[in-house]
């Protein structure tokens, strides 16, 4: 068993390093927002792992981690959205605000 948390370690520290070299020099903002949220994801793992393997209130530090990389990728959306639309809200037209 312990081979197997071994390799799966592994696996995960391999993801994280190749999704690090992307957030560094990813070709576009879309690139560098998959991999931080590959990041956040490969983090998740091994921290549960680590609770797998007797490491106390490692689930607390994935959950944690998780809800950031949540709340990373929905403030680079707003913010590429508001970039686009030069920054303003504009309306919608649907009536709800009447």
């Amino acid at each position: 068993m312990d081979e197997f948390f071994l390799a799966a370690a592994a696996l995960i520290v391999a993801t994280t390093a190749i999704g690090l070299f992307r957030v560094l020099s990813g070709p576009s903002d879309a690139d560098r927002l998959m991999a931080s949220q590959l990041l956040g994801t490969g983090g998740v793992a091994a921290l549960l792992l680590a609770e797998a393997r007797g490491a106390g209130g490692a689930v607390d530090v994935a959950l944690v981690l998780a809800l950031l990389a949540a709340f990373g990728g929905v403030a680079f959306v707003k913010a590429a959205g508001g970039a686009r639309d030069g920054g303003d809200l504009q309306e919608s037209g649907d009536g709800a605000g009447d």
